[in-house]
């Protein structure tokens, strides 16, 4: 292993700089250097994992599928190295105003759909493949906030939700911990909505190591994190989790899969969906 990896993660929030600075100073009071970049947009992220810039990166679903695509173009490897507990096995729905005449996911046919970002994997691609998969087209009102984030501003998906509560959009398409996170908000009143479809489960983030990385000592010292560690407990709270598990790829296909169909990346991992400006 480098004497010091460095690690990339997207600034979608003040608190980013929080966390990773946080376990920057946990990992080397436990002898293990390592330090951290910041990037605006997820993009520009993963080419700097595939040039070599960075030696991991804190990748979105959506940044992992490009950073396969982009690695298997050069005839390298990424891998998958760790997820949170609360990454995996998610799904996104597609909801309707409880009081409305919609029941099936044909009544959406030709009927308005909010969504998420153009590039929001769960408020976006993967409920939209699932409209695509019954042969319901619709027409869909994108809400483009945080673009180039990859759905981790909800702003966008909050504001579909608004526009469903507010009759601007007949459905709308959310993850089923921000149709919780919604009610409590008062966006989408406990009750105020039922689903007509659901995704099948998939997974989010994972940490992504970049080609040739060795990072062994680090992921080890990473998984052996533990939520009864007072020292520990703040920073996993911060990131969300309870406790890191060695990462994963099966859940992702699904993904992949909508990217191929949507054009959103093309194959070798260039950038390929119309209007996309990270």
């Amino acid at each position: 292993m480098k004497s010091e990896l460095v690690l990339g993660a997207v600034a979608y929030d003040p608190k980013v700089v929080t966390i990773w600075g946080g376990f920057r100073a946990w990992f080397r009071e436990r002898g293990v250097d390592f330090d951290f970049v910041l990037y605006s947009q997820y993009e520009r992220q993963v080419e700097a994992l595939l040039d070599g810039a960075i030696d991991l990166a804190w990748n979105s679903p959506l940044a992992w599928v490009r950073a396969q695509r982009l690695a298997r173009s050069r005839g390298v490897d990424v891998r998958a190295v760790a997820m949170r507990d609360t990454d995996r096995d998610l799904t996104s729905v597609i909801v309707v105003r409880a009081d409305s005449d919609l029941h099936t996911l044909d009544d959406l046919r030709d009927r308005t759909v909010a969504t998420g970002a153009i590039d929001s994997p769960q408020a976006t691609l993967l409920p939209l493949a699932v409209l695509a998969g019954a042969g319901v087209p619709a027409r869909i009102r994108r809400y483009d906030v945080g673009v180039g984030l990859h759905g981790d501003h909800i702003g966008g998906e909050r504001d579909a939700a608004r526009a469903l509560r507010s009759g601007e959009a007949d459905a709308a398409c959310l993850i089923d911990a921000n149709l919780l996170l919604f009610a409590r908000e008062g966006v989408l009143p406990s009750g105020s909505v039922r689903v007509l479809g659901q995704t099948a489960p998939y997974d989010h983030c994972n940490l992504t190591a970049g080609p040739g990385v060795d990072a062994t000592a680090f992921i080890e010292l990473l998984l052996s994190m533990s939520y009864g560690d007072d020292g520990a407990r703040p920073l996993l709270d911060l990131e969300g989790l309870r406790q890191w598990l060695p990462g994963r790829t099966d859940r992702y296909a699904a993904l992949d899969a909508a990217v191929t169909a949507t054009g959103f990346y093309r194959q070798d991992g260039g950038l390929g969906a119309a209007g996309y400006r990270p």
